[in-house]
């Protein structure tokens, strides 16, 4: 399943919006995540106590993993982070509620980051920190956000078990929300674990199809808006806003994961391509070459930030998921039946390049992009 994509190529006038200039550099806050890794890594020796013991290779990438003894237990906390500020204009400027599918991009958050493990997630809890009491008191965007979260947890098939609504006037801003989702799973059985150990030159990677921004990116779309003339109400040629073209829902990855698992595919390594871009494609630690050479189609709402925000292929592809959302690496004999397995779940999939022996870089070659080891640095 393929389809001709053109290169990126950055418009000819000037006035470059990046990532960094919208509030967000990843070379000031990568660095306070890996003294966090080194100071959480000293507390694994408290489990012995408990009878159990942490799957220590699973420090550094998206989910933590502990071995309980007949499962592995896996577990991960996210939040859903600026596009609130989104939803938050478009119901205050037009009245139309679009709650529901920012519901659904915080339990992705959670959930995509902890199928990347073989984990089947079983229960998500809810963290609802409002501005203040008022808040709730609006009944229809309410309705709308529990609606579209007991939808997301039934399509992931998990549990939702509670969560927290505090309201904090002085620390979340006015008449706002800051959303987050916990999620455990288990990986069951155990050869299902999928921490990179099976990675192997001739590898095929498999991207799954965004519905488009997803959660990640959203401070530079914002940024955007505010040099539009029209804002978040700029129409987009579907017929929609800008603002609502950014706030179609994070796709749920773990129904092509559990029916991966189902048809006995195995699957080597998996990466959720939200911070970083297409720069995730480097998480493994290992040493190899990642050749891209298919690129799936652009979403037309990230066609039309990378051109609006004069974004180079570099940029926008660093930054943006550009129409890949999670990559699956597996054997290339088993790449076109996870294509298929995909698609039967209503996911569009590519079999995008291969792995290879070589320096650990990543290389996009309709684009002439090259990343090296340190264009990703997480442990």
């Amino acid at each position: 399943m393929t389809e001709t994509v053109v290169p990126y190529v950055i418009p000819a006038n000037a006035g470059t919006l990046t990532y960094q200039q919208a509030g967000v550099d990843y070379d000031r806050v990568d660095p306070i995540k890996r003294l966090a890794q080194q100071a959480a890594r000293a507390t694994a020796a408290q489990l012995a106590q408990h009878g159990v013991a942490e799957i220590a290779q699973s420090r550094g990438e998206s989910a933590y993993v502990v071995d309980v003894g007949p499962f592995h237990l896996a577990s991960i906390v996210e939040c859903l982070g600026t596009k609130i500020l989104v939803a938050d204009a478009v119901y205050r400027d037009g009245g139309k509620s679009l709650y529901a599918a920012i519901a659904q991009d915080t339990i992705a958050m959670a959930v995509n980051d902890l199928i990347t493990v073989g984990a089947t997630p079983l229960v998500v809890q809810a963290y609802w920190a409002a501005g203040g009491s008022d808040w709730f008191a609006d009944e229809r965007r309410a309705a709308d956000l529990i609606a579209g979260w007991k939808a997301a947890c039934e399509t992931c098939g998990v549990s939702w078990g509670g969560g927290e609504t505090p309201a904090l006037a002085g620390v979340v801003e006015g008449d706002t929300i800051d959303l987050g989702a916990s999620c455990v799973g288990i990986v069951s059985p155990k050869s299902r674990l999928s921490l990179g150990d099976e990675l192997a030159e001739g590898d095929a990677i498999v991207l799954l199809a965004s519905s488009g921004i997803h959660a990640n990116g959203v401070s530079l779309a914002r940024k955007l808006a505010e040099r539009l003339p029209e804002g978040y109400r700029t129409p987009m040629a579907d017929g929609t806003t800008f603002g609502e073209a950014l706030l179609a829902p994070t796709v749920l990855y773990a129904p092509v994961t559990e029916a991966l698992a189902r048809a006995g595919i195995n699957v080597h390594y998996c990466v959720n391509v939200t911070g970083h871009g297409w720069r995730k494609l480097l998480r493994h630690p290992g040493a190899f070459t990642y050749r891209v050479t298919e690129l799936p189609p652009v979403p037309p709402v990230l066609d039309f930030i990378a051109r609006e925000a004069k974004l180079d292929a570099s940029e926008a592809y660093g930054t943006l998921n550009m129409g890949a959302g999670f990559a699956l690496f597996v054997s290339a004999a088993e790449a076109e039946r996870v294509v298929a397995v995909a698609a039967e779940c209503g996911v569009a999939a590519w079999v995008a390049g291969c792995v290879e022996a070589g320096p650990k870089r990543l290389v996009i070659e309709a684009l002439d992009v090259v990343w090296g080891d340190d264009a990703l640095q997480l442990r």
